[in-house]
């Protein structure tokens, strides 16, 4: 179990032991009164749920693998977590609770998770883009207080300067950026040398903090034939395709649209990218499938996700037209679309890429709602 897991089981627990004090509480006919903080309470007997035994053998099973230090930090909350049928006050088990657990998940494991985060069916791997926050004053580490609390799985497109706000609240930095450009790509043997190297540094600060994912852009055809542009594309991702199988993370080149936002892109049909992966021959080199974008290109997007699942490594998500939130004005029909999603099979992440027309936080709330399927 690494920290990200061990963040996430240990938030889980915490929220199982409150809910079984609330409902033994009840049961006993007493409440705390919300007006009255010094009302004394009854003594109750603490009945924790199968959740919170179940954290506790999970994190009991993590703590075998961990240095004497994090262990011994930890175990305070295994024992608490294990206590069962024991008298004690309300007010006494949430100040233990409360204090040595989030002091001790934080100096063991440097997590902030979110104590009143959004419970998710988690089918569809929900992340975001920092676009989603448009018109509130957030920096990153807003940012990732906001994602964790709404449950995503961490934040596409950010960079090392982020990795620890993400890995603060329990996410991940689901798409790092690899060096390449949507005018300026790997369609272009001219740009091979500088982006290599940048992507070479990519993949291994990816594979550091374990992200799953680095970009990769095509290019414009700027003047090169879409046979001329594979072939280079082709012979760029082969000469780096070593360095991301061994390192774990997967080079994912996004499909764009040309006809609205990008002209002269060449990765901007799925058929495309496609015969690519399959030359490069790599289980590390798939598609970020771009669902408005390829609305825009093609359209049938469920079809098309459905006969292209193995080559599709990473999605991202927006309204059309407008690329703004996906509500009643737009075309594209996403708890469908993720119902297919997870009918094809599909493991990775499913991010948000919309700029919001509407207040940021209360929309991201029901785009992932409407994807939690």
């Amino acid at each position: 179990m690494d920290d990200i897991s061990l963040g996430r089981e240990l938030t889980r627990a915490r929220a199982a032991v409150r809910d079984s004090f609330h409902l033994s509480a009840n049961r006993h006919g007493r409440w705390p009164s919300a007006r009255k903080p010094c009302v004394k309470f009854r003594k109750i007997r603490a009945r924790p749920g199968l959740a919170v035994m179940a954290g506790a053998g999970k994190i009991a099973s993590a703590l075998a693998g961990m240095t004497p230090a994090r262990t011994s930090a930890l175990q305070p909350i295994v024992a608490t977590m294990k206590t069962t049928q024991s008298s004690l006050r309300r007010r006494d088990f949430i100040t233990t609770f409360g204090t040595v657990g989030a002091l001790s998940v934080i100096s063991a494991t440097g997590l902030a998770a979110p104590a009143a985060a959004t419970p998710r069916k988690n089918r569809i791997k929900q992340g975001v883009c920092r676009g989603v926050f448009k018109g509130v004053n957030l920096d990153i580490d807003g940012m990732c207080r906001e994602a964790a609390r709404l449950g995503a799985h961490g934040i596409d497109l950010v960079g090392a300067e982020a990795f620890p706000a993400l890995k603060k609240y329990g996410l991940i930095p689901t798409m790092v950026p690899g060096g390449s450009g949507i005018k300026a790509g790997i369609n272009d043997r001219k740009n091979h040398a500088e982006t290599e190297t940048k992507m070479r540094a990519a993949i291994k600060a990816a594979a550091e903090v374990k992200a799953p994912n680095v970009i990769v852009l095509a290019g414009d055809r700027a003047g090169i034939s879409d046979e001329q542009g594979m072939d280079n594309c082709v012979a760029f991702l082969n000469a780096i395709k070593a360095q991301a199988e061994d390192a774990g993370v997967t080079l994912c080149t996004e499909l764009l649209n040309s006809k609205v936002n990008h002209p002269g892109y060449m990765c901007d049909h799925t058929a495309w990218g496609v015969e690519m992966c399959k030359r490069v021959n790599s289980p590390r080199v798939k598609l970020l499938y771009d669902i408005y974008h390829m609305q825009i290109m093609e359209g049938d997007i469920i079809r098309t996700i459905k006969d292209n699942i193995a080559f599709i490594a990473h999605i991202h998500t927006a309204g059309n037209p407008g690329r703004h939130e996906f509500d009643e004005t737009q075309e594209l029909n996403y708890p469908a679309i993720c119902q297919a999603i997870i009918a094809a099979g599909y493991q990775g992440y499913v991010s948000h890429e919309y700029t919001p027309t509407k207040d940021a936080l209360p929309t991201l709330e029901k785009m992932m709602r409407l994807c939690d399927v």
